[in-house]
């Protein structure tokens, strides 16, 4: 019932965006929230265990990103999703730097190893080194790294891709299988 309620919203306001009516990602935000927390469940899952945000969280520091910046230009549900996806990236990345100056020391008082605690790091190390590949690539080919946020970070099909990107699904496909390989190669060496 709310899926069918989201949808009339929607189809109200998408033909006002494409006459030129100004929609705000405060309009937007609420009706594609459970979507937004899908996929923010989805990026927490692969973090590891422990971890300071909570799936709420995650989408609300999204949020505030995407209105606490620049007006946001978009044209419709898949295209907000995919910016939504780049801020959690942000916020995730950002996440993971943090944890890692805490690790390095932070500015804090030095602990005797009896009484430190054992933190698993190498989630945060990954996707850190993760972000830094996917900078490389887009440089090479920003297309393919937005397909890997869109799927990766975002957590949507080819076809949600397709639509966010404004590119056919056979583009996203290869794109993916491109940069999947890329990316592979880039983090084993």
């Amino acid at each position: 019932m709310a899926e069918m309620r989201e949808q009339k919203s929607l189809e109200r306001i998408i033909p006002a965006m494409a006459r030129g009516g100004a929609v705000t990602v405060d309009q937007m935000v609420p009706l594609i929230y459970d979507e937004l927390r899908r996929i923010a469940h989805h990026r927490l899952r692969a973090e590891q265990t422990g971890h300071t945000l909570d799936t709420t969280g995650l989408v609300h520091e999204a949020y505030l990103r995407l209105v606490g910046g620049q007006p946001l230009e978009f044209e419709g549900r898949a295209h907000l999703l995919a910016i939504a996806a780049q801020a959690m990236r942000h916020v995730l990345i950002d996440s993971a730097l943090s944890r890692k100056t805490q690790k390095r020391g932070g500015g804090s008082v030095p602990l005797s190893l009896d009484a430190a605690p054992i933190i698993a790091e190498t989630r945060s190390e990954d996707l850190l080194a993760l972000d830094e590949a996917l900078r490389r690539l887009a440089v090479i080919d920003e297309r393919q790294a937005r397909v890997v946020e869109c799927r990766y970070f975002g957590g949507m099909n080819i076809e949600e891709t397709a639509a966010a990107l404004g590119t056919s699904p056979a583009t996203v496909k290869r794109d993916w299988t491109l940069a999947r390989a890329w990316l592979n190669r880039e983090l084993q060496g």
